[in-house]
């Protein structure tokens, strides 16, 4: 995909994305190092000029995961990857607030559960 559509984004004029590529990576708590790895990859064989959608939103949505998965991310792993990607002078994308996953929790209770 980045071969056909490189590192450009386009914008409409509501600026909302028409063409281009985004690459969101959602941050796991005990998997900081998977995280460093992805940012590395994408900087050494992609390029860091790539729009990056880092997200720290991830919750254990049900009880009963793996110990590893069974908690919220910490300030501290999320801290490292966004130092990582600092080094790495990615300049395009956007990072999520820290506290992100007490927003982020669909109901599907509901009729319309992202609402």
């Amino acid at each position: 995909m980045y071969r056909q559509k490189g590192s450009n984004i386009i914008l409409d004029d509501d600026n909302e994305i028409i063409s281009g590529l985004i690459v969101r990576h959602l941050v796991l708590p005990n998997h900081v190092e998977n995280s460093l790895k992805v940012l590395d990859i994408i900087a050494s064989e992609i390029s860091n000029k790539i729009y990056i959608s880092l997200m720290s939103q991830y919750y254990p949505p049900q009880p009963g995961l793996p110990p590893t998965l069974n908690r919220n991310l910490n300030s501290t792993e999320y801290n490292k990857v966004l130092e990582h990607l600092e080094m790495l002078n990615f300049e395009n994308g956007w990072i999520q607030e820290y506290d992100s996953h007490k927003h982020y929790r669909p109901s599907f209770q509901k009729e319309h559960p992202f609402e």
